[in-house]
């Protein structure tokens, strides 16, 4: 026998020998890995996975902008949160989380790049779009960082008995709102998970202050002081002077939705309530700051209404929708035309066993007309998805654990 010939069985079978271990490893990987795109069989919507790197990725939460729309031929980019893979991915209700840092994407190329290497990570989601900045907050280091050149600069650091969080930035750029509630920290500490704390925090009415810092000299200023529960602080998009907070805690109990003028110090509640158990909340600014909009429940889990609030003239604009189509967070789009919804698992409020969904909502009348766009099903609701348009209005943004590691995605509007 030809001894080349007897020489090549021995070669193919070292080579397969060899080859299990990396090949069976790389189809282990890709069995794991979350699919980069897909069409819906739902809905026959296009869905695309945005984030590619390891660990946890994020989109910020549904009324803290995210996006830096392009200029001078550029592409829009986008800032989200990330963790390293050893970090873990805990939920949004437990407050010891991993350590997240900054990052920016080009919606057109994906190329992602770090804006933030802090040790213990960076908390803050706060981009103000025409001055191209990232604020954010290391420990009580306040940071301004340009999303361009990756440039940080620090803003303040805050005084030790005012060591509060950073929540907006005002229309010109000028003005960061941020709130401190003394003893808040001892109680996320001894109760980590929402569930927990919630009810904790609410009853123990701390007292609570608002205090601005300016983005230019750090000079820090106290506007509004309570002993309720203070947060969701919200700037709006166009009135430097205007902010929205609401007195967190149990719905049904609290007077939640307020407006405050911070150049006079005024403040005034947004909607009465009108029936006992009647809820109102999770509130946003329209994108021209003339009207907050908020989840409306008359009683609470029983008539759902996405409704406007004109700040001008006190009227309110209301479009009842299906329990099923009711959502966690609602978002309006870029030309005030639609709105964005993400739907809701069967403990949520609604109770729908059939919520999970993300929703694109036309007003039709008094009433929203409902397009479903992605089957959330086998997502976990204790992580919200917060539903973004792009500025272009061409795509939802919302995050998600449906393949089970937190990543942002995007859905195509056009079929």
């Amino acid at each position: 026998m030809n001894p080349t010939a007897m020489r090549f069985p021995l070669l193919l079978i070292a080579l397969i020998a060899a080859a299990p271990l990396v090949s069976l490893t790389s189809l282990a990987r890709a069995a794991d890995e979350p699919p980069l795109e897909w069409t819906d069989p739902d809905t026959g919507y296009r869905i695309h996975r945005l984030t590619t790197r390891e660990g946890e990725n994020r989109s910020f939460y549904f009324h803290n902008n995210p996006f830096v729309p392009a200029v001078d031929g550029g592409d829009d980019l986008m800032v989200f949160y990330g963790a390293e893979p050893e970090d873990g991915d805990e939920d949004d209700g437990n407050k010891g989380g991993p350590a997240r840092q900054l990052f920016v994407m080009n919606l057109r190329t994906r190329n992602v790049r770090q804006l933030t290497d802090e040790p213990g990570g960076v908390r803050g989601e706060i981009v103000a779009a025409e001055a191209r900045t990232a604020y954010c907050q290391a420990g009580r280091r306040v940071l301004a960082v340009n999303v361009d050149s990756g440039e940080s600069r620090l803003v303040v650091e805050l005084p030790e008995d005012l060591p509060g969080s950073i929540r907006s930035v005002n229309a010109d750029n000028s003005l960061i709102v941020a709130v401190y509630a003394d003893g808040i920290k001892e109680i996320y500490e001894k109760h980590p998970k929402k569930s927990s704390y919630f009810g904790v925090i609410y009853e123990a009415k701390l007292p609570n202050t608002m205090f601005t810092i300016d983005t230019t000299s750090g000079e820090i200023k106290v506007i509004h002081e309570d002993n309720a529960w203070l947060n969701h602080q919200q700037f709006s998009p166009t009135d430097p002077n205007k902010l929205s907070f609401c007195h967190e805690g149990h719905w049904h109990m609290v007077q939640r939705i307020w407006n405050m003028d911070i150049s006079t110090g005024e403040v005034q509640p947004i909607h009465e309530r009108t029936v006992h158990r009647e809820i109102a909340g999770h509130e946003f600014w329209s994108r021209d700051g003339k009207t907050i909009w908020f989840d409306l429940q008359i009683p609470r889990g029983e008539t759902f209404y996405l409704t406007g609030y004109d700040l001008a003239t006190g009227k309110e604009t209301r479009y009842e929708h299906e329990r099923h189509e009711w959502s966690v967070h609602y978002n309006i789009s870029p030309d005030q035309t639609i709105f964005v919804g993400d739907g809701g698992s069967e403990g949520s409020v609604a109770g729908s066993p059939d919520g999970h969904w993300i929703y694109l909502f036309e007003p039709d009348g008094d009433r929203l007309k409902s397009t479903r766009l992605a089957n959330l099903k086998d997502h976990d609701y204790g992580l919200e998805p917060n539903a973004h348009f792009t500025p272009d209005q061409q795509r939802i943004i919302f995050r998600s654990n449906m393949h089970g590691p937190t990543h942002v995605y995007a859905i195509d509007l056009e079929r």
